[in-house]
C-alpha cells in the first residue's frame, strides 16, 4: 500500500508525495542539487549531512545501487525528496534498488513530489529548514519550529573520523599526504593514492603537532558540511600547517584555510550544489565545469593582500580558489575529485604534487 508523505518547509508550505525508503520522519536544511546522475555519490557525501536533498533531475534510482560508488561509510543526507524513483533499475553493477538502500540505512524518502516547485521556492526565498513526515504537516511544522537551525550545528564533528587511519590503497614510496577529515569523500583519497601518494587520514580535531608527527610532504584540508565558524580547532591547525608544509584546501577546507589566513566567510542564498558549475581559472583563462556542494563562500573584502583570488564562479562571481603569494598554499571551493561530476578539475591534484616536489 502506498503511504502518503509530505515535505514541510519552515515557511509553512507543504508538498505532498509518497513515502519510500525508511518509514521515519526527518528534519534538516532543504537544498537542491542539479546533477543529472550520481545520486549514490550524493547520498553518501558527508557535505550533505544535516540536509534534506532535492535533486532537480526528475528520475532517480534508474541504475540502482552498487558497492563501489559510495563516498563515505554511510548515507549522510537527512532525507531524499524526488519526483520519481525507479523500482526496476537496470545496470550490470546494480545489486539493490534506491528504495532498499534508503530503507536499510534508515533514511526517509519521498517520491511523487513537485520538485520543480520546491526548487523554485528555495531559489527565490533561500534555503530553509524542513521536515519529512507521514503524519500531519501542521504537527511537523510545529516540531520544526522547536529545533535548532542548520547554521547552529557543528556537523563536522558528526562526520569526521573518530581515529586516524592509513588509506589502504596508498602508494608504497610516494609523497606522504596527511588529510584532515572534515567530511572527506573517498574519491579524494583514491585520486591521491592513484598518484602514488601515501595517504593518512586524521580527525578534524587533530592538532598541528599530531599532523606534523606524520612528517607529511603535504596536507589536505577536506570538504565537509556546515558553517566553518564552528571549526575553530581546524582553523588553528591550518594556521600552523600553512607555515610549515604545502597545503591544499577543498571546499570547506578552502574556507578553513581562508579563515586561517585572516579571511571571513558568509552564507549564500541557496548555495552551489550539482555537477555543472562553470569556473574560470583567472591565471590561465581556462573555464572548467565543476562539481560543487557548499552553502558558504569566502568574502572578497576580507582577504589580506598576500592572498590571490585564482578562480571565479561564472554564474555569480563568487570566489572559487585562492593561493598565497609566498607560501605553497592552494585552495579551491569546488570538488576536484568530481564524484559525481565532470573530470575537468582533477588537475588540481597534479598542482598539489608539484607544490610538494
Amino acid at each position: 500500500m502506498t503511504e502518503s508523505a509530505h515535505l514541510v518547509l519552515e515557511d509553512g508550505s507543504a508538498y505532498k508525495g509518497y513515502a519510500f525508503g525508511a518509514r521515519t520522519s526527518a528534519h534538516g536544511e532543504v537544498v537542491f542539487a542539479t546533477s543529472m546522475t550520481g545520486y549514490q555519490e550524493m547520498l553518501t557525501d558527508p557535505s550533505f549531512a544535516g540536509q534534506i536533498v532535492v535533486p532537480t533531475y526528475p528520475l532517480q534510482g534508474n541504475y540502482g545501487i552498487n558497492d563501489a560508488d559510495v563516498e563515505s561509510k554511510q548515507v549522510q543526507v537527512a532525507a531524499f525528496v524526488v519526483r520519481e524513483q525507479s523500482p526496476t533499475p537496470s545496470h550490470y553493477d546494480s545489486n539493490r534498488t534506491l528504495h532498499d538502500y534508503l530503507a536499510t540505512e534508515g533514511i526517509a524518502g519521498i517520491h511523487g513530489v513537485d520538485t520543480r516547485a520546491v526548487t523554485r521556492r528555495i531559489r527565490s526565498q533561500g534555503v530553509m529548514m524542513g521536515a519529512v513526515t507521514t503524519g500531519e504537516p501542521q504537527a511537523a511544522l510545529a516540531e520544526l519550529s522547536a529545533l535548532p537551525s542548520y547554521d547552529a550545528v557543528n556537523f563536522v564533528e558528526r562526520v569526521t573520523v573518530g581515529k586516524g587511519y592509513a588509506w589502504p590503497a596508498s602508494g608504497a614510496s610516494g609523497k606522504r599526504v596527511a588529510v584532515v577529515d572534515c567530511g572527506v569523500k573517498y574519491n579524494i583519497l583514491r585520486l591521491l593514492a592513484k598518484r602514488g601518494c601515501r595517504v593518512s587520514v586524521l580527525p578534524a580535531t587533530a592538532s598541528a603537532e599530531e599532523v606534523l608527527a606524520l612528517e607529511p610532504d603535504g596536507v589536505v584540508f577536506s570538504p565537509g558540511p556546515g558553517d566553518p565558524v564552528h571549526n575553530t580547532v581546524t582553523v588553528e591547525t591550518a594556521k600552523a600547517i600553512i607555515e610549515r608544509v604545502p597545503t591544499l584546501g577543498i571546499c570547506l577546507g578552502h574556507q578553513v584555510i581562508a579563515r586561517a589566513l585572516g579571511g571571513q566567510t558568509y552564507k549564500l542564498k541557496f548555495g552551489h550544489r550539482g555537477a555543472n558549475h562553470p569556473v574560470q581559472d583567472l591565471e590561465t583563462g581556462r573555464v572548467v565545469i565543476t562539481a560543487q556542494n557548499h552553502g558558504y563562500a569566502v568574502s572578497d573584502d576580507s582577504l589580506p593582500p598576500d592572498i590571490v583570488v585564482t578562480h571565479r564562479n561564472l554564474n555569480d562571481g563568487t570566489i572559487e580558489g585562492l593561493r598565497h603569494r609566498e607560501r605553497p598554499v592552494l585552495t579551491i571551493q569546488y570538488h576536484s575529485e568530481a564524484s559525481p561530476g565532470p573530470l575537468d578539475s582533477e588537475y588540481v591534484f597534479d598542482r598539489f604534487l608539484e607544490m610538494m616536489a
